[in-house]
């Protein structure tokens, strides 16, 4: 599944220039993830980069948009392709 920001990020603005499929950007609050360009870094890296760097443990996996690892790589490959 995609990952989203909660509502605890403090928008020190680390994780947006991580994501290697671009999808996180600032909203009107704070980092938004963008479920349709999300892949949690599948394709790209072993573990999602955001999650990684976040100091505040705010991104979490969405229940809203359930993804299975092959749905994610098939995302991940029409992204790249």
């Amino acid at each position: 599944m995609s990952l989203k920001i909660t509502d605890q990020c403090v928008n020190c603005d680390v994780c947006e220039p991580v994501c290697p499929n671009k999808a996180i950007s600032l909203g009107r609050e704070y980092y938004e993830i963008a479920p349709d360009l999300c892949t949690e870094c599948v394709g790209h890296h072993d573990e999602p980069q955001c999650v990684i760097v976040c100091p505040v443990e705010c991104i979490i996996p969405d229940p809203e948009h359930p993804e299975s690892p092959d749905a994610l790589l098939a995302k991940y490959a029409r992204l790249t392709g």
